[in-house]
């Protein structure tokens, strides 16, 4: 049975995906070389810019804070050359975040991605974090 270009991404994002669970950084650069094309484009709160150097930013960011992350996908579409998923993240404050001392506090927050790909690698990321809740669990920010 052929695999098709849908099921390749599928397949890349799924891989990226375990990656990112492992908590590994070693393994989550190296997946990133992987499956990221060398000018794919990040557009993320946390970090934006081109070429997997930005999403192994991200990460060494979010694994130094976070060290326990993890990230459950909630819900996936796939149509043509897009993938949009919808994750429920948590983690505990174990290291600076955003100019934030550890406070030790677990946060759980959603966000969503939309990823293009091109010839079955990572061409393009759109990430929209809810960094308000993050922030407020964490007690950086106040109830609004």
């Amino acid at each position: 049975m052929s695999t098709t270009p849908t099921s390749t991404n599928v397949a890349t994002f799924e891989r990226f995906h375990c990656s990112c669970n492992s908590g590994d950084i070693d393994d989550i650069v190296s997946t990133i070389d992987d499956v990221f094309l060398p000018d794919a484009v990040v557009h993320s709160p946390l970090a934006a810019g081109s070429g997997p150097d930005t999403m192994k930013l991200i990460w060494t960011l979010l694994l130094r804070a976070f060290p326990d992350i993890h990230v459950m996908v909630d819900d996936m579409v796939v149509d043509h050359d897009k993938l949009a998923s919808r994750q429920t993240v948590t983690g505990t404050h174990l290291g600076e975040y955003r100019g934030l001392a550890p406070t030790g506090k677990t946060v759980v927050y959603e966000e969503m991605f939309i990823i293009r790909f091109s010839d079955g690698l990572i061409a393009e990321v759109w990430g929209v974090v809810d960094t308000l809740s993050q922030l407020q669990q964490l007690g950086a920010v106040g109830r609004v």
